[in-house]
């Protein structure tokens, strides 16, 4: 039997083009600011006037911008705090997502439809930032890392999404697992997680930008600046344009070097060493979002 074929007609090609002006502008839109600043932050001190506002290459090459910043312990620091904070959060974050997720996406939880209003309250009357505090300072985690890390440790809309994702797995998958004596934990870690690769890779995605780029709450619940994460510093640095901060430990350079630094390019290398890691995860993880993630799982 011959496929028919899908003809193409004028105003769908009309379309085509439009919609491909349209993802270009975007995508020049969003590249040139950050080339700009890689621009910015790797010209030559001496040349960084020339780097106007839509400048993509730099003016010569110097690395020295970096160099004060790996100079600072303190940067160096944030940036392990960053990675400490993002990566167990994140962890945590899909951890007891997922379990919750599966246990209300089961048809027969006792009391569900209380348990799913008590989400959609909480949801919906978020609680204020005072008692929050409260809280935070009651159980002793003031000037704690995990204060950062446990706030938010389940979002619900995300929660929400997942319990949707989960329902959508055949039962058949779970009635299988059970005919061979697996437990509710083994069917979460051996069925469920596996085949819902795609909707927590996007999960991780937003709970990881989220714990990276968090800076509110650690200004208000950490006071040991070698806790501080790096989007504290960076705050620091760029919009309370506190430079003393960052060059004064830079003892690896004299009064001359320092003097010759621009601190607007040093001011843009520290914004692309802040996003510089999302920019390199995205697309590892943007894999997963075209996959199927029961493909070839089960026939019926």
């Amino acid at each position: 039997m011959k496929k028919s074929k899908v003809k193409i007609t004028t105003a769908d090609k009309v379309w085509q083009v439009f919609i491909v002006t349209l993802l270009l502008c975007v995508s020049v839109i969003v590249l040139v600011p950050i080339l700009n600043l890689i621009a910015l932050s790797l010209s030559d001190p001496a040349r960084v006037s020339e780097v106007r506002g839509l400048t993509i290459f730099p003016k010569g090459f110097s690395l020295v911008n970096y160099r004060v910043l790996a100079a600072n312990p303190l940067f160096m620091r944030s940036i392990l705090n960053s990675v400490f904070i993002t990566v167990v959060g994140t962890a945590l974050n899909l951890l007891v997502t997922s379990m919750a997720a599966f246990a209300l996406s089961r048809p027969k939880l006792p009391f569900k439809r209380f348990f799913m209003t008590i989400i959609i309250i909480v949801m919906i009357l978020e609680p204020g930032l005072v008692p929050e505090y409260l809280v935070v300072k009651g159980i002793g985690l003031m000037n704690s890392q995990w204060s950062v890390i446990l706030y938010k440790l389940v979002n619900v809309y995300y929660l929400i999404i997942l319990m949707r994702f989960f329902e959508d797995i055949p039962e058949s998958f779970i009635e299988a697992a059970q005919v061979d004596g697996a437990s509710y934990g083994t069917i979460l870690a051996k069925v469920i997680l596996p085949l819902s690769k795609s909707a927590l890779a996007t999960q991780s995605l937003f709970y990881g930008v989220y714990h990276w780029n968090e800076y509110f709450r650690s200004s208000i619940y950490l006071s040991d600046p070698n806790k501080y994460p790096l989007q504290l510093i960076l705050r620091q640095f760029v919009v309370l344009d506190d430079t003393a901060s960052l060059i004064g430990s830079g003892s690896l350079f004299s009064y001359d070097e320092a003097a010759r630094l621009n601190y607007d390019a040093l001011q843009a290398s520290t914004i692309i060493v802040a996003i510089l890691p999302v920019l390199i995860i995205y697309p590892l993880i943007l894999k997963y979002y075209a996959r199927g993630s029961m493909e070839g799982g089960i026939k019926e």
